[in-house]
């Protein structure tokens, strides 16, 4: 699928395969979950633009990259929690901002509760934690919002995602990058993905 990426390696199949067991404890989710991340980070972030920059090594002066250009990563509430550390760890030159919105079951719609980014955001590159990308309407909501602030390109970073959601947010958003690990089998009655792994917010965070 186009501006999609499925990230494949033993390592993330292993964790995955981990985190999905129904039995896996709240701190082992949340280890998990911040392993995973770390990965995630890598891989959203190949494209950095980089500047040289000149140092001196115990042996002699040489020329190394830097990143150069701004970014911002801004987290969907509650569950996107569990992978902001790993950015804040791996991108340290970055800002950061929380997007409460959820679905409304009842009202068939989402709901905002609470909306911060950092200052300055037109034309930075932005990159959106939503773990769960399911029928999509969380994130398409996120999205709408961001792109009020005339942010720069966006990526969506995603442990599990469905084909529905993808679709939903490229049919909005086309220029939207997506990063995941698995594009699963699909949804069940209550918009749940399958396989799976539950309701992340609450393995993290042991609210079961």
């Amino acid at each position: 699928m186009k501006n999609v990426t499925v990230i494949e390696h033993p390592i993330v199949s292993h964790k995955l395969g981990l985190l999905r067991q129904k039995g896996t404890r709240p701190n082992e989710f949340r280890q998990l979950f911040d392993e995973l991340g770390q990965i995630l980070a890598y891989e959203a972030t190949r494209d950095l633009k980089t500047v040289k920059h000149e140092i001196e090594t115990p042996m002699m002066k040489a020329k190394v990259d830097k990143i150069g250009e701004q970014v911002v990563v801004a987290t969907v509430l509650r569950a996107a929690e569990g992978i902001l550390p790993a950015f804040m760890q791996m991108l340290p030159f970055a800002t950061f901002g929380h997007i409460g919105i959820y679905r409304d079951k009842f009202m068939n719609q989402t709901v905002e509760y609470y909306f911060k980014l950092p200052k300055d955001v037109k034309g930075k590159r932005l990159i959106l934690l939503d773990p769960l990308l399911a029928t999509g309407d969380t994130a398409l909501a996120a999205l709408d919002r961001l792109k009020q602030y005339q942010v720069g390109p966006i990526t969506v970073v995603t442990l599990l995602c469905a084909k529905v959601g993808i679709e939903k947010v490229h049919a909005e958003h086309p220029d939207v990058k997506i990063f995941t690990f698995s594009i699963e089998k699909g949804l069940d009655d209550r918009g749940y993905l399958l396989p799976g792994l539950g309701d992340a917010g609450d393995r993290l965070f042991g609210t079961v």
